[in-house]
């Protein structure tokens, strides 16, 4: 009797689909093989593919080699994704998972073979299988752990009690205080009872932002002064609420109006009652109180179509005497300006009495756009202080009729901070207009590009800039708020400045001087092919704190949910100029890895300075780029945020180029190197290392092509939004891509509290103790997450029952 006729039908049915499905894949395995070699890349697909496309093939004629050969596969695939990624859990997995289940099912059909063979199939072939099996269900139930990146050493935060009079009172500045420490010393929500935490109010705004990928995204940390919470919305409606009940006080509808822009990330405070703080080195000029009582305290917020409002606190309604009917038009001075191409992206900052507005001028779009002059103004009338115009630093007036502030120059849209001891304002400085083509920029665009610049606060005359990128060709600008802390050296407190950036790197700098209190390294870098191009031969790395998300990646970096997309994203890195953190675009496709959506981002650092911590929140995206020689005859990008996103060429109006720019994504539209994608990090400042480090975010509400996979895998997806450190040994994030508000642990970063939100938050949480009830309150706003399509207009209060 033929081996064949030994099987039923449907038993040659098995095999024959088994070995022909093996033989594909082994085959299309090989395919992408031989295109990973050619590029001077990992032999092992190839060669696996064929071993496999063999196995394949016997399989589907009975073969019992065929069995033994797939086995040898999954022996050498095991031994070489150990030796490719080491005995790290989300490599190893995308390696060896999908190729396991297919053992599994080989395992099982084994007695199939052997009955074909004329032999009698015994007890290993299923117990090879229950072992396949227990490690395939134990592979998938580690995928819903996580797995820290660092695991926690011991040294995080401990618990230190809040002394009464170091309490918080008020949350009354964007970043908490005008340092933007995003620290509360409060702690009656604290590690013990935060996981009773419930829902106390739910505010709804009646504002949603309707986004197509443009920038429409609520991202506001609310503030809090005595028994009222105040918000703005995506088009800079102003509310007042009751901190207890969430009832709403008053509402003045702003409805300001942009295209590409609609959110409201934060406002600015101020009380003409109280004594305003007196700098040791400059005079500051004393606030005189306000006419017929009217704003005595004031909410200031710059708004998407280029505004300065100011209302009063109690009631809501315009300041008069600020400005024309309590507001300032901040497009003065600017020249042609479409409501596209600026906008104030960021929170106010009260510095003394002068309230400092930066602007956010759109990314590569053309290279006449409007300068980024910073501008300082009487807090009472509204009138203009100074103007520092990076590309006339000397001038601090208003530009006369006809003429404007230098067009072009780089701007500052992240939030901003002050230092009230010293009257100085620290400012996060972006780049001039086409941000990835530095041909055309001035001595004065190389000086103050991707710097951090202290400027006087009353008179805006320079005090310091360092520069954390030469040239940026990267669009690295400075994203976030500087945090002020205390940093020992030598067994000295020196006041300084922590501020991370788009690249990854964490700068700690002496405030008074901008000189790094912490080892900063010029490393040498390549030069692209983009002519006349002023490369800089070396750029600064700050090897004397950690570095964030930015590692040099390998082809054994690629990553993919199956070793298919792996191998394809191996086969675009393999593609690619990729020379390390500082890759210049050129007329070849490269790799920015992290790229220009950090790294981190705006939502900025949160510090303990009970105990000498800050936490650090990270996205990990590369993006691929490639400059296009063009006439560039066509009409200018729209000034939204998808042409950095990865939205086809884009010109760069102006220029001999356009670009390409897209995200670094596998076939299933995910991030092509190994997972986390989004961590949260606590740093010792007093040892400068990193305490623990954990991944944030599921894949509950996204997932591959898109779609919501509804698990909460813990693979850790990009953040973006800032977090809150308490005394309560608590670090809250809402920033990820899941709809969360969640608490961790800071002493170990273990994940001790979460609360679904009805949609995904971008927002900062902030936390007060309510006056009137001693009650604690967590607030988080949320209006949306980046990569869903809902959106929603809820103020979310939490606190203990």
């Amino acid at each position: 009797m033929k081996q064949s006729q030994r099987l039923s039908g449907i038993s040659k049915f098995i095999l024959i689909g088994l070995g022909v499905v093996i033989a594909l894949l082994g085959l299309a395995l090989a395919a992408g093989g031989v295109k990973l070699v050619s590029l001077g890349g990992s032999w092992y697909f190839l060669v696996g593919g064929l071993v496999m496309a063999v196995s394949g093939l016997l399989i589907a004629r009975f073969k019992l080699a065929g069995a033994w050969l797939f086995a040898a596969f999954l022996v050498g695939t095991a031994i070489w994704a150990v030796s490719d990624a080491g005995l790290v859990f989300w490599p190893v997995f995308s390696r060896l998972f999908m190729f396991s289940v297919i053992g599994l099912v080989v395992a099982l059909v084994y007695p199939l073979l052997k009955r074909a063979n004329g032999g009698v199939a015994g007890r290993g072939a299923y117990a090879v299988a229950a072992v396949l099996a227990v490690g395939v269900v134990v592979a998938a139930g580690n995928m819903f752990v996580a797995h820290p990146t660092v695991a926690a050493t011991g040294t995080g935060p401990g618990l230190t009690p809040v002394e009464p009079d170091k309490a918080q009172k008020d949350w009354a500045h964007y970043g908490n205080t005008e340092g933007g420490s995003r620290f509360a010393a409060l702690d009656q929500i604290n590690r013990n009872n935060v996981d009773k935490l419930k829902v106390a109010w739910t505010y709804h705004t009646g504002d949603v932002a309707e986004s197509d990928g443009n920038g429409a995204e609520d991202q506001l940390t609310p503030l809090q002064i005595g028994n009222k919470v105040f918000i703005c919305t995506p088009h800079n409606n102003l509310i007042a609420l009751d901190a207890d009940t969430g009832k709403e006080l008053w509402k003045n509808a702003i409805n300001a109006q942009s295209k590409v822009w609609q959110r409201c990330r934060g406002m600015a405070y101020f009380d003409a009652t109280k004594a305003i703080a007196q700098p040791s080195n400059s005079s500051i000029i004393e606030a005189k109180p306000a006419p017929a009582a009217n704003c005595q305290r004031r909410l200031l917020t710059n708004t998407i179509d280029a505004r300065l409002i100011a209302v009063d606190a109690d009631t809501g309604e315009f300041c008069q005497g600020f400005g024309n009917n309590g507001q300032v038009d901040l497009k003065a001075g600017l020249g042609n300006v479409p409501d596209s191409y600026y906008q104030l992206s960021s929170a106010p900052l009260m510095a003394g009495t002068t309230v400092v507005v930066g602007g956010r001028v759109a990314d590569n779009v053309q290279t006449d756009m409007p300068g980024g002059v910073i501008r300082g103004f009487d807090v009472i009338t509204g009138a203009m202080r100074w103007a520092f115009d990076p590309g006339n630093p000397q001038d601090k007036k208003a530009p006369a009729d006809g003429s404007t502030y230098v067009r072009s120059t780089p701007n500052s849209w992240a939030p901003m901070s002050y230092d009230p001891a010293t009257n100085t304002v620290f400012l996060p400085m972006g780049s001039s207009s086409t941000d990835i083509y530095g041909v055309e920029r001035s001595k004065l665009d190389h000086t103050y590009g991707a710097s951090i610049l202290a400027l006087d606060a009353t008179s805006g005359d320079e005090r310091w800039v360092f520069q954390t990128v030469h040239n940026d060709l990267w669009d690295f600008d400075l994203p976030m708020q500087p945090s002020l802390i205390d940093f020992t050296k030598d067994g000295k407190s020196i006041p300084a400045l922590v501020i991370g950036t788009k690249a990854g790197q964490i700068y700690v700098l002496d405030r008074a001087t901008g000189k790094p209190l912490t080892d900063v390294k010029e490393v040498p870098v390549k030069a692209a092919n983009i002519p006349n191009e002023p490369y800089s031969p070396t750029q600064p790395k700050s090897v004397g704190m950690p570095e964030i998300g930015a590692q040099h990646l390998t082809e054994s970096d690629m990553w993919g949910a199956t070793p298919y997309d792996q191998l394809l994203c191996r086969i675009d890195f393999k593609g690619m100029r990729y020379d390390g953190l500082y890759t210049a675009p050129g007329m070849d496709k490269s790799l920015s890895f992290p790229g220009s959506l950090g790294g981190m981002n705006w939502g900025s650092i949160s510090t303990d300075p009970v105990h000498g911590f800050i936490f650090v929140n990270d996205m990990r995206l590369g993006l691929w780029i490639q400059m296009i020689p063009s006439q560039n005859k066509g009409q200018a990008a729209g000034g939204g945020e998808a042409l950095n996103t990865g939205m086809g060429a884009v010109p760069l109006k102006g220029t001999p180029y356009a670009v390409n720019k897209n995200r670094f994504l596998s076939v299933a539209g995910i991030p092509c190197q190994a997972p986390p994608f989004g961590t949260l990090t606590a740093i010792d400042m007093k040892t400068q290392k990193i305490a623990w480090q954990v991944p944030v975010g599921t894949v509950e509400d996204t997932g591959p092509l898109g779609i919501r996979m509804h698990l909460p895998i813990k693979i850790g997806l990009p953040t973006l939004g800032g977090t809150l450190s308490t005394q309560g040994g608590l670090i809250f994030i809402a920033g990820t891509q899941d709809f969360y508000l969640r608490a961790f642990n800071s002493g170990n970063g273990e994940e001790v509290w979460k609360a679904r939100l009805p949609v995904g938050s971008q927002g900062g949480p902030m936390t007060y103790v309510s006056p009137k009830t001693g009650k604690q309150y967590i607030v988080i706003t949320a209006g949306g997450a980046r990569q869903s399509t809902d959106r929603g207009d809820y103020v979310m209060a939490y606190a203990l029952p």
